[in-house]
């Protein structure tokens, strides 16, 4: 699991490493700048056109050192360096040193700017080293800095951003200026992934990006806390548990489904679909009657609890001898429906899944909250948290307002996204790695429902059955696309991954 820390955090875990490795300032951004230099030239051919963009401070001084490492060691040859030296006429000390050493190198053609400055032409072959400004950054890009952007943006060339695209902010970037950002291809970030690149509103920015390990003292990344991580594969495997040579059905727990309504009655195979092939020891799927037969056709190995109404949910069965209960998928809206997911609220005492319509009803009548056992898991997409929480202006405000949710109801909340966002009741925040966006499809959600679902019946903590069950539904994803395509993804077919899925997690720990 990879800590997501502040930018300001990051500088602290900078100092530690350079008291404490010992490392002088200048040798850290060496290092940072070979393993930069050496991602780039694995990526680029040497014959390419690249022109670099370096500012003042730090990132300044890793743009310049990048530039004489892949003239000197990886043979580039059309390399031109721009250092802007006009805001306050001062470099730091790390740039003022990297000056004179690429001064010194030969095959870079190395400009120092502290006037009016005129770009050189760029096109569609040439790449863009941006190394202008650093994470450090608090206000918006202005004057010459402003325009340089947008012609960097205007100009077509491939971009390739040193940590952080220049003009973004690291997390709230809720008062910046979109169109002075630096819109990069690829982001190489170091040591790890700023909070902004998990938002959607900056994808423009921060495009493809990759974390490049430049060495930060392991010993501060231990000892320093942070509510953000982002969850790895690695981490799926360590968590679901092995099963054991005399494991039985009643290990794994009897699960309640109630989903489906009439004409949405797939949603709650796909769910039950999903449930199973998760790991559920036992699946009873309460629905309306008019579905009874179809689902018991369709799949034989769940069980079927026909609801009185025929079709909407309106009567809850017996709860008695449930480990968790899922609601939400293809529910539908009706009164009657709402007065169900109450009596069910007031009567439950295990773990629930809220999805779908579920999460709307509950947002009907936001009293139903306080009726929600502790350690719930919602399942909602930002539209339904909306409906739950209000309106946000931004994703920073979203997240921010999920965390807040999450504590005040005492529940898990995952915030459906393109880095999924699982939310714990202490504060924490576990963004999703897997994934692609063919997930965005009919009943996608449906089945993540029922991934979840299977491991809070099996015993898992909630929180662990929601990390899990949503880097799963991700990875069962990615594996589906090797054999359809984004753009052809049903959410059936992330159904058949999941064995695949739970083999390639469980690989190396078994």
């Amino acid at each position: 699991m990879i800590k997501i820390f502040t930018t300001e955090t990051v500088k602290t875990l900078d100092k530690y490493t350079i008291t404490h490795e010992p490392i002088s300032s200048v040798n850290l951004v060496e290092r940072a700048a070979n393993v930069f230099a050496g991602e780039f030239s694995r990526r680029y051919g040497k014959q390419k056109r690249v022109i670099v963009f370096a500012g003042q401070g730090n990132n300044g001084a890793d743009a310049l050192a990048i530039s004489r490492l892949l003239a000197e060691d990886y043979s580039f040859t059309r390399i031109e360096a721009y250092l802007f030296n006009t805001h306050t006429g001062q470099l730091s000390a790390e740039c003022e040193i990297n000056k004179r050493r690429l001064s010194a190198t030969g095959g870079v053609a190395f400009a120092e700017v502290s006037a009016r400055f005129t770009p050189p032409p760029l096109d569609k072959h040439d790449i863009v080293i941006d190394g202008l400004f650093g994470s450090g950054l608090k206000r918006p890009l202005e004057g010459g800095f402003a325009k340089l952007a947008k012609y960097i943006n205007a100009s077509g060339a491939k971009v390739v951003s040193i940590d952080i695209p220049s003009g973004l902010f690291g997390e709230d970037n809720s008062v910046n200026t979109p169109e002075t950002i630096v819109r990069a291809s690829l982001t190489l970030s170091f040591g790890f992934p700023k909070l902004a690149f998990l938002l959607p509103e900056n994808a423009p920015y921060a495009g493809s990006w990759k974390v490049l390990d430049i060495g930060i003292h392991p010993d501060i990344i231990a000892s320093t806390p942070t509510p953000y991580y982002l969850v790895t594969e690695e981490d799926a495997g360590k968590r679901i548990r092995p099963r054991g040579k005399f494991a039985h059905k009643g290990m794994f727990g009897h699960a309640l489904l109630i989903a489906g309504s009439r004409g949405k009655a797939g949603a709650a195979l796909l769910a039950a679909r999903a449930c199973l092939r998760s790991g559920v020891g036992l699946l009873t799927v309460h629905l309306p009657s008019c579905a009874e037969g179809f689902i018991q056709t369709a799949f034989p190995e769940a069980m079927v609890s026909p609801d009185t109404h025929p079709g909407h949910f309106a009567s809850l069965p017996e709860l008695t001898g449930y480990s968790a209960i899922g609601i939400g998928p293809g529910l539908g809206r009706h009164p009657e429906s709402a007065a169900a997911l109450k009596a069910l609220l007031e009567q439950a005492s295990c773990p629930l899944v809220v999805d779908a319509d579920a999460l709307n009803l509950l947002a009907a009548d936001k009293e139903l909250l306080n009726l929600l056992p502790a350690c719930s898991i919602l399942t909602p997409h930002p539209k339904e948290f909306d409906r739950l929480a209000g309106e946000s202006a931004s994703s920073y405000e979203r997240l921010k307002k999920a965390q807040a949710f999450a504590g005040e109801h005492r529940l898990i909340l995952v915030l459906k996204g393109a880095y999924t966002a699982t939310c714990t009741p202490e504060g924490n925040v576990y963004f999703n790695s897997s994934g692609n966006p063919g997930m965005a499809t009919a009943g996608s959600g449906d089945v993540l429902t029922g991934i979840i679902l299977a491991f809070l019946a099996a015993g898992y903590k909630p929180e662990d059955a929601a990390i899990t069950g949503v880097l799963l539904h991700g990875i069962a994803a990615d594996l589906a696309v090797i054999y359809q395509s984004e753009e052809s993804l049903l959410a059936g077919d992330i159904i058949e991954m999941l064995g695949k899925a739970f083999k390639q997690v469980t690989a190396n720990e078994n």
